[in-house]
């Protein structure tokens, strides 16, 4: 009875080693580091954006937002606004949220389509407050796209020469990885 059991686990075994070998090899992949990511991040601030076109807004000290679980890249911001007598040396924490796109004409990896996530003022009266949430979405697409990592030819040369290109941008409590899938044929 142990020898057939033996001889059920061993074909078992092999066929299992098969199947595994018809998978599709590892794909290569490439991490860039929440550091990368917050360097290239503070190299944007500070920035002042015209709000609603009575306001200036100045937008500084960016905190990296990491969120694995939505697949997206963001920031905590401080905001101050000129022009709004309630506001006057008051701060506000604005969070802005990206998802992610390769830009191959230029091997840069992207923060794209900016969404306003939460808005904090503290000591800002509530209809302020609200008035100040209706335009905030605006100030977010006033942002437009953010260069977070531009891929060196050292980064890209071993997988070109295996046939891939960057594919997949998976965000990670680390930072962000780049998947590479095998290279498309160009149209025409």
């Amino acid at each position: 009875m142990d020898r057939r059991l033996l001889m059920v686990a061993l074909a078992c075994w092999s066929a299992g080693r098969l199947l595994a070998a018809e998978e599709a090899p590892p794909r290569p992949r490439h991490r860039i580091s929440a550091a990368e990511l917050y360097e290239a991040l503070s190299a944007r601030f500070p920035q002042r954006l015209p709000l609603a076109g009575l306001l200036q807004v100045q937008v500084s000290a960016p905190r990296l937002l990491l969120l694995p679980a939505r697949n997206k890249l963001g920031a905590a911001l401080q905001v101050e606004i000129a022009g709004l007598p309630a506001a006057q040396g008051m701060a506000a924490e604005l969070e802005v949220v990206f998802g992610l796109r390769y830009e191959a004409t230029d091997r840069t990896v992207r923060g794209r389509e900016p969404e306003f996530l939460d808005f904090r003022w503290p000591g800002m009266d509530r209809e302020s407050l609200r008035a100040l949430q209706g335009l905030l979405p605006a100030l977010a697409q006033q942002l437009g796209e953010v260069v977070l990592h531009r891929m060196s030819e050292r980064e890209l040369a071993l997988p070109e020469t295996m046939g891939f290109e960057p594919g997949e941008l998976l965000v990670t409590d680390e930072g962000v990885t780049v998947f590479f899938r095998p290279k498309t044929a160009p149209p025409g």
